[in-house]
């Protein structure tokens, strides 16, 4: 009886371990993972939870994008740097700004 009890108190712990990590590891990023925007332009190079790939653009969360202003932000999205392509042209006002906003929201602004 007591090895049976511990048994399933042990199971029910690593359950308990288990769906835990895994709803912090996989938990979407604040709607960049469900913008179509980000899907179909950003994430093939940053990554679907904005955390960057290693041959391709950085992590969208970082000490070097929170200290990035708005209008940085949008620049960098618009006119392109280093060796990502310029979306001006490419994506309406409203699709960068909403970019913009979520990128920012991710860095505690």
């Amino acid at each position: 009886m007591k090895i049976s009890r511990l048994a399933v108190a042990a199971g029910s712990l690593i359950v308990t371990i288990a769906a835990s990590s895994a709803q912090t590891s996989n938990a979407p990023v604040t709607g960049l993972a469900n913008n179509p925007t980000y899907e179909k332009n950003c994430a093939k190079c940053h990554g679907k939870t904005a955390t960057g790939h290693r041959f391709g653009g950085p992590s969208l969360i970082s000490v070097k994008v929170a200290a990035s202003s708005d209008d940085d932000v949008r620049k960098i999205i618009s006119d392109g740097k280093g060796h990502m392509p310029k979306f001006a042209g490419k994506l309406t006002d409203e699709e960068i700004n909403s970019l913009v906003r979520q990128i920012q929201s991710l860095n505690g602004k």
